[in-house]
């Protein structure tokens, strides 16, 4: 086999595993995947309607060290929370042993690296306070609480 017909083997390899969510079927792009600033549509899964409104949160690493901002909000069932990189690469979870109790925390979101990426969440969780961390930098005081309220 020649060396172009064993890299174009490679590459075409490559770009299938890609596409994959590492089970064997095809995956929706996300927010993170996208080069641009627009966001992720929201879930259609969600139960509860939409509000229209739409609180944006900044994902940042700077001198002042890695942060959201803002880091603690009040949002209503059926806001769209935007998370936004600024900068860093950064991500959002809700671990299940910092939100005891709670039933049906949203999934961590993929790693979003590019500036102007972003994350939505609709915020679909029962009345309560939600903590919320990048994975990678929570021990570094990249942290938050998402104050839910009834519709």
């Amino acid at each position: 086999m020649s060396t172009r017909m064993t890299f174009a083997a490679a590459l075409g390899a490559s770009l299938s595993l890609l596409a994959c969510d590492g089970s064997g079927s095809e995956r929706e792009p996300t927010g993170s995947d996208a080069a641009t600033s627009t966001a992720a549509p929201a879930p259609a899964t969600s139960s509860v309607p939409l509000t229209g409104n739409v609180i944006e949160v900044k994902m940042v690493t700077d001198d002042k060290g890695n942060y959201f901002e803002p880091a603690d909000f009040e949002a209503r069932r059926g806001d769209v929370v935007r998370f936004v990189l600024v900068s860093g690469v950064h991500n959002v979870s809700f671990p299940a042993a910092e939100n005891p109790g709670k039933g049906d925390l949203p999934p961590p979101s993929d790693y979003l690296q590019l500036p102007g990426q972003t994350y939505d969440l609709v915020i679909d969780m029962a009345p309560g306070d939600y903590f919320y961390q990048c994975d990678p930098h929570a021990a570094l005081g990249m942290v938050g609480t998402i104050t839910v309220t009834g519709s």
